[in-house]
């Protein structure tokens, strides 16, 4: 069972946020524990894992970058080390991994936020061509060059988010 199937949702990236929520709780409470004392061992570890799965795929659905690589996992379209971007997206990439490399050495706070502001550009600027896919993404009819596209997306989405934690990381630290 896929957690998708767990909360009977269509597979999709994007989710109702307050009937995930309304889900999540209703299945806390079924498969809580407590309310299995007086059963047998064999369905108190059941209904552990189950709980186990709940809060899991709680964790995953709810948020929209977990929940993208979840449904590109379930597709069998993500391999671990095996995945390239395309060169033109690394050398821009390059380009502001310099700058940062420059600002750790001469730090300046309005080159910090230029680059914060230029980041946030670029993660627009990429979701931007995939926003129609994803909004209307149906896992029946949608085609295989739609989730190439979104596959295309969640590796350069993140990429771009190693280059903003570190530049977060760099900025709170001087």
């Amino acid at each position: 069972m896929n957690y998708f199937e767990l909360y009977q949702i269509p597979i999709g990236f994007k989710v109702d946020a307050k009937a995930l929520k309304r889900k999540f709780y209703a299945l806390s409470k079924e498969f809580h524990p407590d309310f299995h004392a007086d059963k047998s061992e064999e369905e108190q570890v059941r209904i552990l894992e189950m709980s186990t799965m709940n809060n899991e795929a709680y964790k995953v659905l709810k948020d929209f970058d977990k929940r993208m690589k979840y449904v590109l996992d379930l597709k069998n379209l993500l391999e671990e080390g095996k995945d390239k971007l395309p060169q033109d997206f690394l050398m821009e990439m390059m380009d502001i991994n310099e700058a940062l490399m420059e600002l750790e050495f001469d730090f300046d706070k309005n080159k910090i936020e230029a680059a914060k502001t230029t980041i946030n550009n670029l993660k627009q600027a990429l979701y931007k061509p995939i926003q129609e896919v994803v909004e209307h993404y149906d896992d029946k009819e949608s085609s295989s060059e739609e989730l190439s596209l979104i596959k295309k997306y969640y590796l350069k989405h993140r990429y771009i988010l190693r280059i903003q934690n570190n530049l977060n990381k760099f900025a709170s630290a001087s």
